[in-house]
C-alpha cells in the first residue's frame, strides 16, 4: 500500500486534533469542576444528575420553606393559646376570690375591672396572625376571628346546636328595688309590696346576648329531631330527618322583668338582652335527655372583640347598608390547613378557633361580671340611702321610708351577694373545663405514638437535614470532577499532545521534493 504525504499529513492532524480535544475536555473539567458540560458527553451521568437535582430541589423546598413556615404558624398558635391559658388561670383566681364573702367594695371593683380586661385580651389573642394570615379562622385566613370594631350593619341569622346537657340551674334575685320609686315629696307612696327574693331557674344560655326579638323583626325558633320508640330519627317522605318546632316561647321585654326567670307551665321565656332561654320545669323534664336542640335566632349588633358567628355556626349574613343584598350563607366545616413537609407526608398546622376559643369562656366571664356588678349596684344604692338618712332636715315619714328602703336593700344585697358567690363557684368548674380544652389543643396532640404535631415536624426537619446532606454528596459524586485526578490526567494529556506536535514536526518537514 502506497503511503502518500497527504495521508501522513491527515493522520498527523487527526492525532493532534484528538489529543487536543482530550486535553480540552480535561481543561474544561479542571476549569468548571464538572465531569461533563453537556448530556451527550455522558448520558448516564446527565440522567442521574437530573433525578438527583429534582429530589434535592424538593428537599430544599420542604426543609427551607415548608417546614419553617409550618413551625412558625404553630409557634404563633401555641403562643396565643399559652397566653389564653395564663389568662384563664388569672380568671380562675378571680373566681376563687369572688366566691369569698370577705370582699370589700374596692375588692369587687378591682375584680370587675380585671375580668373585663381578661375577656377582651382572650379574644384579641384569637385574632393572632402569621404573615398576615389569621391562624384560628380555618380557610378564611383573611377574616379575623372577632369583630375588630363595633358593627351594626351586618344582620346574622344564627343556627346554634345545643343539647339537654347544656341546661343549667341558675340562681337569680328578683324584685330589685328601684331608687326612682322613692319620692321624697310623698315618701309614704313608696311601695315595698314586692320584696327581693331568690329564685332558681333552668337556663339554656346562647352564645350571644343583645339579640333581635319579634319587636325588631327577629324571632327565635327552637326545633329538635323526632325519634321513634327505638331512638331512631323519624324521616319525612323525602328521607330527611323530621323536626318538631317548639311553640311555647314567650318573648320577655327584659331580663329585669319580675317574671323573666319564672316561666309558666309548658313555656320558655326568651330573654333577648342576656341571650337566655329560661325553661319551665315541665319542659326541662322533657328536654334534659335530648341530644340535639336546634335554636335559630337573629343578631345585628356586635361589640368590638365579639366572636364572628361564621367561624362557629351555620349562619346567614346580610349587609344592611346595601339595598337588595343577597345573604351570604356560611356552613360550619372542619377546615384543616395542611403543609406538605416531606415526600407524601402532610401535617395539619392550624387550630380552629371553634375548637379552642369557645363562646363559653366569654359567657362565663359575663356571668361573673353581671353578678358582681349587681352587688356593686345595690351597695351603691345602700350608700346613697345612708347619705340621705344623714340629712338633718328629713321628716318622720321620710326617715321611716328611707329606713324601710335600707332594710329592703340590705336583704337584696345579701341575696345578690349569695348569687354572686354561687356564680363564681360555678365558674370555677367551667373555667377549669375550658383550660382542659386549651391544654389539649395547645399540646397539638396527634396520638400517643407520634407525639405532638410540632415534634413530628421537628423530627422530619432533622431527618430532611440528613437527607439533604446525603443528596448533596451523591450529586457531587455524580457531577463533580476529581480535581487531583483531573490535574494528573491533564498533565499527562498535555505531554501526549506536545509529543504529537513534536512527531508531526519530524514527519511533515520532509517530502519527495526534498530528494528530486
Amino acid at each position: 500500500m502506497r503511503i502518500t504525504n497527504k495521508m501522513m499529513t491527515n493522520n498527523v492532524l487527526t492525532n493532534i486534533n484528538g489529543n487536543k480535544n482530550s486535553l480540552s475536555k480535561l481543561e474544561q473539567q479542571y476549569s468548571t469542576g464538572l465531569k461533563i458540560s453537556k448530556p451527550s458527553e455522558d448520558p448516564i451521568v446527565a440522567v442521574r444528575a437530573l433525578k438527583l437535582r429534582t429530589n434535592l430541589n424538593e428537599l430544599n423546598q420542604y426543609y427551607e420553606k415548608n417546614i419553617p413556615d409550618a413551625l412558625s404558624w404553630m409557634d404563633v398558635t401555641e403562643s396565643a393559646l399559652g397566653t389564653i391559658n395564663e389568662i384563664l388561670t388569672e380568671v380562675h383566681t378571680s373566681c376563687v376570690q369572688g366566691a369569698s364573702d370577705t370582699l370589700t367594695t374596692d375588692d369587687r371593683n378591682a375584680i370587675l375591672a380585671n375580668l373585663k380586661q381578661y375577656k377582651e385580651q382572650i379574644y384579641q389573642e384569637g385574632s393572632s396572625n402569621y404573615a398576615g394570615r389569621y391562624v384560628f379562622t380555618g380557610y378564611k385566613t383573611d377574616t379575623s376571628l372577632v369583630f375588630d370594631e363595633a358593627t351594626t350593619n351586618l344582620d346574622y341569622t344564627i343556627k346554634e346546636n345545643l343539647s339537654g346537657s347544656d341546661i343549667r340551674i341558675v340562681s337569680k334575685t328578683i324584685n330589685s328595688f328601684d331608687m326612682s320609686d322613692y319620692d321624697s315629696t310623698n315618701p309614704s307612696a313608696t311601695s315595698f309590696e314586692n320584696q327581693p327574693q331568690a329564685v332558681t331557674a333552668y337556663r339554656l344560655q346562647l352564645s350571644y346576648a343583645d339579640l333581635k326579638t319579634e319587636d325588631n323583626d327577629g324571632e327565635v325558633v327552637i326545633r329538635f329531631p323526632l325519634r321513634d320508640e327505638n331512638g331512631e330519627y323519624e324521616r319525612d317522605e323525602d328521607g330527611n330527618i323530621a323536626y318538631d318546632e317548639y311553640t311555647g316561647i314567650v318573648n320577655m321585654a327584659t331580663s329585669k322583668d319580675a317574671e323573666a326567670y319564672q316561666p309558666g307551665s309548658g313555656s320558655i321565656n326568651f330573654l333577648a338582652d342576656t341571650g337566655e332561654l329560661i325553661i319551665g320545669e315541665d319542659v326541662y323534664t322533657d328536654w334534659k335527655d335530648l341530644s340535639d336542640i336546634s335554636i335559630t335566632y337573629q343578631k345585628n349588633s356586635f361589640s368590638k372583640n365579639d366572636l364572628r358567628p361564621e367561624h362557629y355556626f351555620d349562619c346567614e349574613v346580610t349587609d344592611t347598608t346595601t339595598d337588595d343584598a343577597e345573604p351570604i350563607i356560611y356552613t360550619k366545616q372542619d377546615q384543616q390547613i395542611e403543609y406538605e413537609i416531606n415526600f407524601n407526608q402532610s401535617i395539619t398546622v392550624n387550630t380552629q378557633g371553634s375548637d379552642a376559643i369557645k363562646h363559653e369562656i366569654g359567657r362565663t366571664i359575663d356571668d361573673m361580671i353581671n353578678a358582681i356588678s349587681a352587688v356593686i349596684e345595690v351597695e351603691t344604692k345602700i350608700s346613697d340611702t345612708e347619705k340621705m338618712l344623714e340629712d338633718g332636715n328629713l321628716t318622720d315619714d321620710q326617715k321611716t321610708t328611707l329606713n324601710q328602703m335600707l332594710e329592703v336593700l340590705k336583704i337584696e344585697q345579701k341575696l345578690k351577694t349569695e348569687e354572686m358567690q354561687t356564680s363564681f363557684e360555678n365558674s370555677i368548674t367551667r373555667i377549669a373545663k375550658q383550660q382542659d380544652v386549651i391544654n389539649v389543643v395547645e399540646g397539638l396532640l396527634v396520638d400517643a405514638y407520634l407525639g405532638s404535631r410540632y415534634n413530628r415536624v421537628e423530627l422530619t426537619q432533622s431527618r430532611l437535614s440528613t437527607e439533604q446532606t446525603q443528596f448533596e454528596e451523591l450529586l457531587s459524586q455524580n457531577e463533580d470532577a476529581d480535581l487531583v485526578e483531573t490535574i494528573i490526567n491533564m498533565q499527562s494529556q498535555e505531554t501526549i499532545y506536545n509529543a504529537s506536535l513534536n512527531a508531526a514536526s519530524k514527519v511533515v518537514k520532509n517530502s519527495l521534493l526534498d530528494f528530486i
